[in-house]
């Protein structure tokens, strides 16, 4: 079975295989990531492929833990919007629902109640790190602490 890292990589893989010439210069890191779009929404996404879609041109890195546990370390880039608080969904009013959003908690729960209500509110590109921060740390990404 393939990810779906692979699965949005390969058409351009194959693409570039046909234009292929010594002198063809060919994307790294960035260029790459922005050229990929941001996974569909509601999407639970794996360590690696969480750490790509997040450099989506545009991405929004957020953070539904509460606040004691975001000051603990947290991705680097994330804002936190603390999904158990009564203005949580005054918060999210406040954010494009057209925008992609990169979403996480610790073990992934919080984060996928997260995508529900965003999907209730209309947002159309919101997707979440399986596993959570747990995932991100295991895979051996670092976190930030302010």
């Amino acid at each position: 079975m393939i990810s779906r890292r692979t699965a949005l990589l390969l058409p351009l893989a194959l693409g570039s295989l046909a234009a292929c010439s010594p002198d063809a210069d060919e994307p790294e890191g960035d260029q790459l990531a922005a050229m990929v779009p941001p996974p569909r929404g509601g999407s639970a996404l794996g360590a690696d492929d969480f750490a790509t879609a997040m450099q989506s041109p545009g991405s929004v890195l957020i953070d539904v833990r509460t606040p004691q546990e975001f000051a603990a370390g947290h991705i680097e880039g994330a804002v936190n919007i603390d999904v158990s608080a009564s203005g949580f969904e005054t918060a999210l009013g406040e954010l494009d629902p057209k925008v992609p959003y990169a979403v996480y908690c610790r073990s992934g729960n919080r984060s996928a109640k997260a995508l529900a209500v965003m999907e209730h509110l209309g947002f159309v590109s919101a997707y979440h790190l399986d596993g959570g921060i747990g995932a991100w740390t295991r895979s051996g990404r670092p976190l930030v602490t302010p």
